[in-house]
């Protein structure tokens, strides 16, 4: 069960995963030529500007979701294709990034005998790594209008796009109607990520996942 005190401690951490993510995006954008994020004031580290509604509840609820999409007008690119993939994989990238980055204060702190001492501080940094771990691998799916998808799009040959494109139209009513099933059917269908989460989590500190 959610309760105030659970969203106070994980609240920062979804907001910093979400925000990095998205500038990410946004930022490899504008070094590829395309200014539409910057333009969008987009391009900032201001959470609110990055918030989408439905997916930060799913965060909180089951820790997987999703911030609002940054605009990107590949038409600036050199390579359209080539650099939408390294556009939509910067998001992805940046969680992992960020993870360990955290993973490393999280062994300083562990070495020096803080962690233990402080159960709030080791549930912040502890909920830090893994919710970007979450974020990086949810959003791997190749399902649109995720960033996995988007790679895949850019992979695929030109004779297949038109059957590519008809799936991306039907990609957020599949990925809606598999949330739904979480709470629907009390069917966790997203339970690998979870798995593979945890076992990262254990690369990066040394320490099993309180959240496993």
């Amino acid at each position: 069960m959610i309760n105030i005190q659970t969203i106070l401690l994980t609240l920062p951490s979804i907001l910093l995963a979400l925000t990095v993510h998205e500038y990410a995006h946004g930022f490899v954008a504008y070094k590829l030529g395309d200014p539409t994020a910057k333009e969008a004031g987009r391009l900032t580290f201001n959470p609110l500007a990055h918030l989408d509604l439905m997916g930060t509840i799913a965060i909180i609820l089951i820790h997987v979701g999703w911030a609002k999409p940054v605009p990107v007008n590949p038409y600036y690119f050199r390579n359209p294709k080539r650099d939408m993939i390294w556009v939509s994989a910067a998001g992805p990238a940046s969680n992992i990034l960020l993870a360990f980055i955290f993973g490393i204060l999280f062994q300083l702190l562990h070495f020096f005998g803080l962690l233990m001492q402080h159960p709030v501080l080791y549930i912040v940094i502890s909920f830090t790594i893994f919710i970007n771990l979450i974020l990086a691998i949810f959003n791997m799916i190749p399902i649109p209008p995720l960033d996995g998808s988007k790679i895949v799009g850019g992979l695929i040959p030109l004779q297949h796009q038109r059957l590519w494109e008809e799936f991306e139209r039907k990609g957020m009513f599949i990925l809606l109607g598999l949330i739904m099933l979480n709470f629907l059917l009390g069917i966790n269908i997203f339970r690998p990520i979870f798995w593979f989460a945890n076992f990262l989590f254990l690369l990066i500190t040394g320490q099993h996942s309180p959240f496993g």
